[in-house]
């Protein structure tokens, strides 16, 4: 009775084991490489400047992600959402779409649409940059909204980079690294306007683990802007200027290393915006500091931060800020900061300036 029971219990196991097996599909390794992740900024910000007050909640941005890799060969395609609509431009569009041959560490190369190689801060991820916002002279001669007119990049472009890191140490770090990069110099999903490429390069050493002091160039042309112009009886009018030459260099200095954080950098620019009263110059730097108070919990930090639109002390922008980030755990942060700005270009030129920030990442 018991062989008989056994029996029949294989009749019908083995055949549920073959029909199991008929439709398992082996899922290729690029798949299986496959990883979605993203992060969100939720901010609340006021402040008091002379005729345009206002305190409001606002999405700075949300970041969808999916990142793979394809033998030797990263890619990413990511997605940003943001309020900060502009003049034809959506709050939803595809900041990042690049491939990149990784085998070496001596020599990379990546081709798409990805963030140009053009100072240290730009190349920083929102969150870990840790203010509210990236330099002022980042967001002005970066393509964060640039003097040029280009809409808001994030600092991106669309071309083909190289780059890599020479001479490992015996602690791990590598002492060289440089970068250069070809590109339309439009900004991000668009086609280059008048057939002239930028020529971005950085190159930077790295004594000791942690320091990094860099140099970075860049010569191209924006392929149209629309500029506003001033007769010699203070009207005002507009003209359209085509292949305006940008001209370009950052001096960068940074130490980041057991949560304590340094960065100092400066940017010149010459060449044409989008106001002839400005003038074809700019500058723009910024230092700060952010160090911890408790490790891995709360951090304070301070910074010096200033934009001149026309590389004169008249046009001049500055912002002295202090704030502290707060670290609910690796994923979850709450940034506070107050500046007192003074605006040159105002009336009145100080006013005050709060920004609290709640970020996370999934």
């Amino acid at each position: 009775m018991k062989k008989l029971f056994l029996y029949a219990l294989m009749c019908m196991v083995l055949p549920a084991q073959a029909q199991e097996q008929k439709k398992s599909v082996e899922v290729p390794q690029w798949v299986s490489n496959i990883k979605f992740s993203g992060y969100a900024m939720l901010q609340y910000q006021a402040e008091d400047k002379e005729g345009s007050e206002h305190n409001e909640f606002n999405l700075r941005l949300a970041r969808f992600i999916l990142d793979g890799k394809i033998g030797d060969v990263d890619w990413r395609a990511q997605i940003q959402g943001t309020n900060a609509k502009g003049p034809g431009e959506p709050t939803v569009q595809l900041v990042d779409l690049y491939a990149e041959w990784n085998k070496y560490k001596e020599f990379r190369v990546k081709v798409g649409q990805f963030k140009r190689a053009f100072t240290f801060e730009s190349l920083t991820h929102p969150i870990t940059q840790g203010w509210y916002s990236y330099g002022q002279v980042i967001n002005s001669l970066v393509g964060y909204g640039d003097r040029t007119g280009e809409k808001s990049s994030g600092g991106r472009d669309i071309g083909i980079q190289i780059q890599g890191s020479l001479f490992p140490q015996h602690d791990g770090h590598r002492l060289l690294h440089y970068q250069l990069g070809i590109y339309n110099g439009e900004g991000i999903n668009k086609k280059d306007a008048d057939n002239k490429k930028d020529l971005i390069g950085g190159l930077w050493l790295m004594p000791i683990q942690g320091l990094r002091i860099g140099a970075f160039g860049w010569t191209g042309t924006k392929g149209e802007i629309n500029m506003t112009t001033v007769d010699a009886q203070g009207n005002t009018g507009s003209t359209t200027l085509k292949s305006v030459r940008k001209n370009r260099y950052a001096l960068s200095a940074e130490y980041d290393k057991d949560e304590y954080t340094f960065r100092a950098e400066y940017i010149h620019s010459q060449g044409w915006g989008t106001n002839e009263a400005w003038g074809d110059k700019a500058d723009g730097w910024y230092a700060f500091g952010i160090v911890p108070v408790i490790k891995s919990k709360l951090h304070a930090k301070a910074r010096y931060n200033v934009y001149r639109r026309s590389a004169d002390w008249q046009s001049a922008k500055t912002m002295y800020e202090i704030g502290a980030n707060y670290y609910f755990n690796k994923k979850l942060q709450l940034n506070f900061e107050y500046a007192r700005v003074n605006d040159r270009t105002l009336a009145k030129h100080d006013y005050n300036f709060v920004d609290l920030e709640l970020d996370y990442r999934f």
